[in-house]
């Protein structure tokens, strides 16, 4: 069978079943209906409408219309109107994907109908983060007077386009949340690919048709839009009968010959199914009347009000700003044809990650203390690769930390030696994907960035992630650019053969949230991504400091008073004998004392002898100096940025997995850990590194100490 996730393997969402589920139906002669996704305002995410005459009635497609079909005849761009919401984003990217079947049939699996093997159920395929997943509805649609609430069919009886709307609305919580939103989200999910917009001012008109004419002929989805000078323009039609803010697909480009002049031409859909382009060369414009039939024929010309278009490449750079692109394979992403087949392709790696508040999210460069905690993965770029292609980015990046639009170059490259230069580097895609920020009725992404920094040969071999020091002291080489809150960002870059560091974040630290990382290189390309290995030089750092020569004085003294007949102390004499010397703010509960204890060899007797208590007791002393240095604010209390700190100056590197779980574990939820939890964190550390130490299994030694801790700090 093939790996869970993918196309031919999907995730089945909230673990509905199509088969199994259709197989119950047809036997029970019983209409599918989801009680995961139910007919209700729930699902709708919308206000309900006063007026009782709007009330919304779930329907099923023979209960609209008799004659109701999934698909009459073929899918087209006109099977997709958007009704009574915003969300042209989504329509329009559907739109695009009609026009490459095999794309098309990833998402609206083949073989569906509302006659054959009929239940009241549907099955649609979207890309999420990584993975496929598949969703499952029932054929219940939201009906107001009579009419779809949401998308319909300009075929007034096919209903494919309202059944993927919705399998799509419950992935994301309710139809509401699918109300504004930019294209490339919905291309990314209809294929997997990596969307990116490109300004129409970038290039001249008729090498943006040549780059749009390639891109399509390599099944890359394509839209396009007008800005929006403000809320109030959204929604404005043009002179020439165009809406700002809109999203229209582009479907198709060709040329015909009008008299001696060539002249390129752009197809374009509008998702409302009406409103269309005015101007030179739309369905009614007196310029066909110059054109043969044939070419008439050829362009499928239709004078109807259906939304769908023809504009000169003149004009859709006058009118039109941005161009938005999904190309599944990075190849694509040129936006020019290419008879090359000696690059080699590309390999993928993907990363799943965490922001957690007070632990991994530490935020922009413009938090120095905190900013290396943030997400680490390290790569590893040994072997340079052949590219002369321009993916429609640069090298070069904007370094505003913020939401504002400053933009400094950072590691620019010398235009003059740019094309050599880039031969000579291994080329890296790398993009940033916040997950799960559309839930229910709200939308709210949060401000991201990735950065690359490069890692010196003396640290490359380094264990541990990355310190605050480094960070500090080193620039960037490449990032996404400045902050946005955006579903993913983007950037391709040259690199230099070496060890590399990505960092993820957010721009204000100690904001949770979820994120997916993939990084594509090219085959020939040496690329290794590993976890950060964690590190204990305890014993060195504390454990083997001398005792000191008053801990020894009243480890004597105090086992000459309280020691047993064989010579050892219990958990309550030892914790009486450490908070006589700590400080009072800073003394240690029993169960502490305990953990101590047995994480020595007592012979399972729970009971310590005399050097044992010295070696404790001084190593207490050295964790409490360790813990009053990173205890910056006095409180007697650390956030996870100061516990890390104090791990690192205690002997033990972690990585940013391990480091979240012992927060996890050892302060129990709460925003900072006392000092008695800090010495819980580091006895249980040394337990385990000790185990790890002694184990002989060669299966646990290959999967690491990392996978060790993550396993057993949770017992």
């Amino acid at each position: 069978m093939s790996e869970l996730g993918s196309i031919d393997n999907p995730v089945k969402f909230k673990d509905q079943d199509y088969d199994s589920l259709l197989q119950k139906c047809l036997k029970s002669a019983l209409l599918f209906s989801d009680t995961v996704f139910a007919a209700n305002q729930s699902s709708l995410g919308i206000p309900v409408d006063p007026d009782p005459k709007k009330a919304v009635k779930w329907l099923r497609p023979k209960e609209i219309t008799s004659n109701a079909v999934f698909v009459e005849g073929t899918m087209g761009t006109t099977d997709i109107c958007q009704g009574q919401l915003g969300n042209c984003w989504l329509l329009a990217a559907l739109s695009c994907l009609t026009m490459h079947p095999t794309l098309f049939v990833k998402v609206v699996p083949s073989g569906q109908s509302l006659s054959e093997s009929y239940a009241g159920i549907f099955r649609f395929r979207f890309w999420q983060y990584g993975e496929w997943v598949e969703v499952v509805v029932d054929d219940r649609l939201p009906v107001r007077e009579g009419r779809l609430l949401f998308s319909y069919s300009r075929t007034t009886n096919e209903f494919w386009s309202a059944l993927v709307e919705k399998a799509y609305a419950k992935l994301i919580g309710s139809y509401g949340s699918l109300k504004g939103g930019i294209i490339s989200e919905g291309m990314e999910d209809f294929t997997g690919g990596i969307a990116y917009s490109l300004p129409v001012s970038s290039r001249p008109p008729r090498m943006l048709w040549r780059a749009i004419t390639a891109a399509l002929a390599r099944s890359s989805l394509i839209s396009c839009f007008i800005h929006a000078t403000s809320v109030k323009d959204i929604g404005i039609v043009t002179s020439e009968g165009l809406i700002k803010g809109h999203a229209y697909a582009i479907t198709d480009t060709d040329k015909v010959q009008r008299e001696s002049e060539e002249v390129l031409l752009v197809r374009l859909r509008n998702p409302w199914g009406f409103i269309e382009y005015c101007g030179p060369w739309s369905d009614r414009c007196k310029d066909w009347d110059l054109i043969d039939s044939a070419q008439k024929t050829r362009l499928e010309l239709a004078k109807v009000e259906d939304g769908e278009f023809w504009i000169g490449i003149e004009d859709f750079c006058r009118l039109f700003n941005t161009v938005e692109m999904c190309s599944v394979n990075p190849d694509s992403m040129s936006g020019e044809a290419s008879d090359d087949t000696t690059t080699p392709s590309w390999t993928l790696s993907s990363h799943q990650g965490t922001w957690v508040p007070m632990c991994s999210a530490g935020g922009s460069r413009k938090y120095p203390r905190s900013f290396w905690k943030n997400p680490q993965f390290q790569m590893t770029l040994s072997e340079k690769d052949v590219d002369d292609h321009d993916y429609g980015e640069d090298d070069e990046v904007e370094e505003g930390d913020g939401e504002e639009d400053e933009e400094v170059t950072v590691a620019p490259v010398k235009k003059t030696e740019k094309q050599g230069e880039k031969k000579k580097k291994c080329t890296v895609l790398v993009e940033l994907l916040q997950k799960y920020r559309r839930q229910k009725d709200k939308v709210n992404f949060l401000y991201i960035a990735f950065h690359i920094y490069k890692v010196p040969s003396e640290l490359k071999d380094k264990p541990g992630s990355l310190d605050q020091q480094f960070f500090s002291n080193n620039r960037p080489v490449a990032r996404s650019g400045k902050y946005r809150s955006i579903r993913s960002v983007w950037r391709k870059v040259h690199l230099e053969p070496g060890s590399y560091v990505i960092l993820a974040s957010t721009y204000r630290p100690n904001q949770q949230g979820e994120f997916f990382l993939r990084i594509y290189t090219k085959t020939g390309n040496i690329q290794g991504f590993q976890d950060f290995p964690c590190t204990n030089n305890y014993s060195v750092m504390v454990m083997s400091k001398p005792v000191l020569p008053e801990d020894q004085f009243r480890v004597q003294k105090w086992f000459d008073e309280k020691a047993g007949s064989d010579d050892r102390v219990n958990a309550v004499q030892f914790m009486n004998l450490v908070n006589s010397v700590l400080e009072k703010d800073y003394e240690l509960p029993l169960e502490t004392c305990r953990q101590l204890i047995f994480g020595e060899d007592t012979g399972g007797r729970g009971r310590l002898n005399r050097a044992q208590a010295e070696k404790l007791l001084t190593s207490l002393r050295n964790l409490q100096s360790i813990f009053f240095q990173f205890d910056e604010d006095s409180s007697g209390t650390m956030s996870p940025f100061e516990l890390s700190l104090a791990l690192n100056a205690a002997g033990v590197e972690c990585d940013n997995v391990v480091e979240q779980l012992l927060w996890e574990r050892f302060g129990a939820g709460e925003q900072y850990l006392p000092f008695y939890g800090f010495v819980s964190c580091v006895t249980r550390l040394q337990v385990l590194f000790d185990l790890y130490e002694s184990e002989s299994n060669p299966e646990v030694k290959d999967k690491g100490i990392n996978a060790w801790l993550l396993r057993l700090l949770a017992v």
